[in-house]
């Protein structure tokens, strides 16, 4: 008898974990020059800033001060060790702030761009031919808009601030102040790093509307996306509030403008939530210590966002224009 021919054995169907973690591969391989470098190079730029600086300011004081260096009375010296562990402090934030600003640019274009820019060159057609659903595709992009590139830009900031740190140590080193080790022992970098670290899930939750509009402009958008992300929330703002010139007609501008321009638009800038609640910033209180700076501005604080109608809100807003793109981007035919 005839031996039945074996069927050949199918190919393992990937998982889709396995699917999502290299979609989120491919985003950074396309766009690690901002996810990545742009901070990296940012960071770079003020660093060498800091040291020319550094440099120049040591051989001016050396100058003006002679050979004798700095020199202090006990309750001086007292008093600028605190003054540098202030500055230690000072140095670690500064870090994470320029990579912040950094993130604020490349989220708000990423998201901008992302879906729009797979329909310009054609490249949605490969990526619908592949196993890999919509819901997917979206939810990539999200996840680098949103959680990674977040982290990674709070990492190098961290190491940015770290770098400015041991250069005003070596600078404060080698000048000769007194109670040069201060800007170590009289710093806070673990109440530092752990109250931005506490920002990051309040940024994660409050840029949902920002980045949930963008998108939505991404998919929506045949042309000139970034025209309609940003004049369609600022010409509604302008409309609304030229109602005041009918009678009877009394609205709320600031809530208009803030609803749709700096909810809409800005969301996505790190620590834009901090004016909206109390306690973050403590403008009562006298900055005379390191204690007191770290404890005027209480990162941690930021949690009380949680609280407030105004994030959750926002947040459902977001997750529907980022379903609303995710429909978009499966239905609309772009052959």
């Amino acid at each position: 008898m005839n031996a039945i021919p074996a069927s050949p054995a199918k190919a393992p169907v990937p998982h889709a974990t396995a699917k999502f973690k290299w979609l989120l591969r491919r985003e950074y391989w396309e766009n690690r020059g901002g996810f990545f470098w742009g901070p990296v190079i940012a960071g770079a730029i003020i660093v060498g800033l800091n040291l020319i600086l550094a440099v120049i300011g040591s051989i001016a004081a050396r100058r003006s001060m002679g050979s004798s260096g700095f020199v202090f009375d006990h309750a001086d010296t007292h008093e600028v060790g605190q003054a540098l562990g202030a500055m230690g402090d000072g140095m670690l934030v500064g870090g994470v702030i320029v990579a912040c600003i950094v993130l604020a640019f490349v989220v708000f274009f990423y998201a901008l761009g992302c879906l729009y820019d797979d329909r310009r060159d054609r490249s949605i057609l490969f990526w619908k031919s592949l196993p890999v659903s919509d819901g997917q595709m979206v939810l990539s992009k999200l996840a680098w808009a949103l959680v990674l590139a977040p982290v990674l830009a709070v990492a190098i900031g961290l190491l940015i601030g770290l770098a400015l740190w041991l250069i005003s140590a070596l600078t404060i080193t080698v000048n000769g102040v007194p109670a040069a080790h201060a800007v170590f022992t009289q710093s806070h970098p673990l109440r530092i790093i752990g109250g931005v670290l506490a920002c990051l899930p309040v940024y994660m939750a409050w840029a949902l509307p920002t980045i949930g509009w963008l998108m939505f402009c991404s998919a929506a958008a045949r042309s000139k996306p970034f025209l309609w992300a940003v004049l369609v929330p600022v010409l509604a703002c302008v409309v609304i509030s030229m109602t005041t010139i009918l009678p009877g007609v009394a609205i709320a501008h600031d809530r208009v403008w803030y609803t749709l321009a700096y909810r809409g638009l800005f969301s996505a800038v790190p620590g834009a939530w901090f004016p909206t609640i109390s306690g973050v910033v403590d403008s009562s209180s006298a900055i005379n210590t390191p204690d007191d700076l770290a404890g005027a501005i209480n990162l941690a604080r930021s949690w009380q966002a949680f609280a407030s109608a105004d994030l959750w809100i926002g947040a459902v807003v977001g997750i529907a224009l980022i379903a609303a793109a995710i429909r978009l981007r499966r239905w609309r035919d772009e052959a």
